[in-house]
């Protein structure tokens, strides 16, 4: 019998936050992952501290930050590859109000430090841009499908990995310990995304989940280095391509990528953009969002040797390091979970 601390179910953002909590603290664990798309491996990948929708920031959003940008150039000399790619990111202003509203939310003290105060002129012929741009510092893009892949490869090499489709019904708890497949454990954490929805001990927490597509084009004509927001991103990847999106459907719960959403980003970038381009491929997956936009932390009230990290929404990159510390602290020393991400919050669910 194989005994280790932690078993941990999924290898996205979240899944592999936790593991840098346990190789940071020298606890044993084995990760369980199928593979296959999540939100994680089709994610845009940027990084932006503020909500370009509203000019706000996120929940605890400087904290997040400042844990996620040393996490991710930790892992970059870890595995000995570049992820981090600074690159500014630009919100395209639709009115001279929407201008003002920049300028009004960059005088806040907690947006200061994000929020280039002067307008950036337009200087890409090939986007559409008459109210020029505002921008956002600090900014940039992990490239999540290599960390991915190169973290695993990781974990393999320390025989800390198995590809396989994690059984649920399979799950023997005894005493203060767990069983699963010859393992025994302290702790289970559920890392899973959308999957939790398929989990028997988790699956009435209100994870409601929407699927996000993007297309992947080749635009040698568009010469943009910065992500370029409007109603949707531009994100540039290199050799001419940009990945474009995202979607936004709260219907359908599976990863196949849709004729609607490739026929509505064609006709926001055709808005948006003056040149010739072609589409390489398209890509789905499901966020794991929650109704309340907190995430979703904590353990079984029943069975608490097993633990949800989950919840993490469109901003897995800047909260995944926080809330996994929160999770790791709060089961290894008793600390309390902050109430806004506590799953105790919904103690109807259980």
């Amino acid at each position: 019998m194989k005994k280790v601390d932690y078993i941990i179910v999924g290898l996205g953002l979240a899944g592999i936050a936790f593991c840098e909590q346990c190789l940071a603290a020298g606890k044993t664990f084995l990760v369980y992952d199928k593979g296959g798309a999540g939100a994680s491996r089709v994610a845009a990948g940027l990084y932006n501290p503020v909500i370009l929708k509203r000019y706000t920031l996120p929940w605890k959003s400087t904290e997040q930050f400042d844990l996620a940008i040393p996490y991710f150039k930790k892992l970059e000399q870890k595995l000995e590859t570049k992820l981090v790619h600074p690159m500014p990111v630009r919100k395209v202003f639709s009115s001279v109000e929407d201008q003002n509203n920049w300028f009004s939310a960059s005088d806040h003290l907690e947006l200061q430090r994000f929020m280039k105060p002067q307008i950036v002129r337009d200087d890409n012929s090939q986007i559409i841009a008459p109210f020029d741009y505002g921008e956002v510092l600090e900014t940039g893009r992990v490239d999540i499908v290599k960390l991915q892949r190169l973290y695993e490869t990781y974990l393999v090499e320390m025989h800390a990995f198995a590809k396989a489709e994690f059984r649920h019904n399979d799950i023997q708890i005894d005493g203060d310990t767990v069983m699963y497949d010859g393992v025994q454990a302290k702790y289970i954490i559920f890392a899973e995304g959308y999957g939790i929805k398929y989990n028997p001990y988790f699956n009435k927490l209100p994870l409601v989940g929407n699927k996000g597509e993007y297309i992947i084009i080749k635009a040698a004509e568009l010469q943009q280095q910065a992500a370029v927001k409007s109603s949707f991103f531009i994100v540039p990847l290199g050799n001419d391509c940009y990945k474009v999106g995202a979607t936004f459907n709260w219907t359908d719960k599976d990863n196949i990528p849709s004729e609607p959403a490739r026929a509505e980003l064609v006709e926001k970038l055709d808005a948006l953009i003056t040149c010739n381009y072609e589409i390489v491929s398209q890509q789905a997956g499901i966020r794991p969002t929650t109704g309340d936009r907190r995430a979703l932390l904590g353990k079984h009230p029943k069975f608490p040797q097993l633990a949800t990290l989950n919840g993490l929404g469109t901003r897995g990159i800047m909260a995944g390091p926080t809330l996994a510390q929160y999770l790791f602290e709060h089961l290894e020393n008793d600390v309390p979970l902050p109430e806004e991400i506590d799953i105790a919050r919904f103690p109807k669910k259980f």
